[in-house]
C-alpha cells in the first residue's frame, strides 16, 4: 500500500535529484564558460565621442503616449516633467481608458475635466471605441455617436488598438477584420469631423515566425510569450492583417490615418516609402520602433529627409529617461550607444544627425498642421 510517508519519500527523492542535476549543469556551464543570451551583456570597450541628450533641441509634440490615470493624476507633476525634456504637448491616445461604455465615457469626461482645470493647452485626448459585437443592430451607430460627442467635448482624434484584426470578435465569435465593411461609418465620421485616426494593426512580423535561432525577436517572445501568434488558429498571417489595414486607407481617402509604429515597416524603409507614396492620406510615427532607425543611420537619415512632411514624433509608453535615446538617435552623430530595452534591440544605436529643418518638422511642425487646436504659441 502506498502510504503518505512513502509519497513524501518519493517527492523528497525527486527534489534531491532535481537539485543535483541543476547544480551539475550549472557547474559544467561555468567550467565551459557557457552563459545564456540574457546574461551576456558586456560593457563596450569602444572609446568614441558622444553623450546623452536629456532635452530635445526643439519643442516637440509626442503624438503617441498612454496615460492610464489621467482622470485623477497630478497633471502639474506630469507637465513639469514634460518641460524638463522640452515636450510642449502630449497626445494621450488612451483617452477613454477601458471597460464598458459607461466606464469609458466617465474616464474620458473626467480626463477632459482634469486637463481643463489644471493644464489646458498641454495635453490632448483621443477617443477610443468598441469593435466587438459589431453585428449588433445599433452598435456602430452608438460608436459613431461616441466619437461625435467626444469631439464636441475636445477629443482631437480616434485611436484604434491592435485588437481590431487580432482579437476583436462579433457576437458569433468571428474575428472582426480591419476592413470589415460594417466599420465604414466610423472611418467616415472621422473624415467628416476632420480628426485623424491613429491605428495600430498587427504587430512585428517576427511574432508569426518560428521561435528559433533565426527569429530576431526570439528574446522578446521569450520574455513576453503572449505576443506569439504563429500557432493561432484564430489570428491570420501578418500580411493579411496589414493588407486589411491598407484597404481602409484606400477606401477612405478623405480620412487622415496615422499608421502607428512606422506601420511595422521600420526594417524596410523602401517599402514604407512606397506605402506613403501610395496613400497620400497616411502619415506615420515611430513610437516604440526608434531602435529600427538607430541601426541603419544612413538609410534612415535619407528616409527622414525624403519624407520629412509625413513623419511625427511618437514614443508610446511614457518614461522620461527613455526619451533621451530618441533625442540622441534623431539629433546626434554619435556611434554605437545603448538602447534602453534589450528585448526590443540587442544591437547598438547610431545617430541620424538630422538637419534642423527636418528636426523641426518631426518634432512639432507636422503635428501642428494635423492638430490645429494645439496652441502654436508654445512653439515660438
Amino acid at each position: 500500500m502506498f502510504s503518505f510517508k512513502n509519497l513524501l519519500k518519493t517527492l523528497s527523492f525527486i527534489v534531491v535529484v532535481a537539485v543535483f542535476i541543476y547544480l551539475a549543469i550549472d557547474t559544467i556551464q561555468k567550467k565551459q564558460n557557457i552563459m545564456s543570451f540574457e546574461d551576456y551583456d558586456p560593457p563596450s570597450s569602444l572609446v568614441v565621442e558622444g553623450k546623452e541628450i536629456k532635452k530635445a533641441k526643439y519643442p516637440f509634440v509626442d503624438v503617441h503616449s498612454h496615460q492610464w490615470r489621467m482622470p485623477t493624476m497630478d497633471l502639474n507633476e506630469l507637465v513639469s516633467e514634460m518641460d524638463e525634456i522640452n515636450m510642449k504637448f502630449m497626445v494621450n491616445l488612451s483617452g477613454s481608458g477601458f471597460g464598458p461604455q459607461t466606464a469609458k465615457d466617465l474616464f474620458f469626461n473626467e480626463s477632459i475635466k482634469n486637463i481643463e482645470e489644471n493644464q489646458p493647452g498641454r495635453i490632448g485626448l483621443f477617443v477610443n471605441v468598441d469593435f466587438d459585437n459589431v453585428d449588433n443592430a445599433t452598435h456602430i451607430e452608438t460608436q459613431v455617436n461616441v466619437i461625435r460627442d467626444a469631439v464636441a467635448k475636445g477629443a482631437i482624434g480616434l485611436k484604434v488598438y491592435k485588437g481590431l484584426g487580432l482579437t476583436n470578435k462579433d457576437s458569433k465569435g468571428n474575428r472582426v477584420r480591419v476592413d470589415d465593411e460594417r466599420l465604414e461609418p466610423i472611418w467616415d465620421v472621422c473624415g467628416e469631423l476632420n480628426i485623424p485616426v491613429l491605428i495600430h494593426s498587427a504587430d512585428p512580423f517576427q511574432f508569426w515566425l518560428p521561435k528559433d535561432n533565426q527569429n530576431e525577436r526570439w528574446y522578446e517572445l521569450k520574455e513576453k510569450p503572449n505576443r506569439y501568434y504563429g500557432d493561432s488558429d484564430f489570428i491570420p498571417p501578418f500580411e493579411d492583417i496589414i493588407r486589411e489595414q491598407h484597404t481602409i486607407f484606400e477606401k477612405h481617402k478623405n480620412t487622415t490615418f496615422i499608421n502607428a509604429h512606422l506601420g511595422w515597416m521600420g526594417n524596410d524603409l523602401k517599402r514604407l516609402g512606397n506605402h506613403l507614396d501610395e496613400f497620400p492620406n497616411v502619415v506615420t510615427e515611430f513610437g516604440a520602433v526608434i531602435a529600427e532607425l538607430g541601426r541603419q543611420p544612413k538609410t534612415a537619415r535619407q528616409f527622414f529627409i525624403d519624407y520629412q512632411d509625413r513623419i511625427m514624433f511618437g514614443k508610446d509608453s511614457y518614461n522620461k529617461e527613455e526619451f533621451y535615446t530618441y533625442f540622441r538617435v534623431l539629433e546626434s552623430n554619435d556611434e554605437y550607444f545603448d538602447y534602453f530595452r534589450k528585448r526590443h534591440a540587442f544591437w547598438k544605436m547610431y545617430g541620424l544627425n538630422l538637419p534642423d529643418e527636418v528636426l523641426r518638422k518631426i518634432y512639432y511642425e507636422n503635428a501642428l498642421r494635423l492638430f490645429p487646436s494645439i496652441p502654436k504659441e508654445l512653439f515660438k
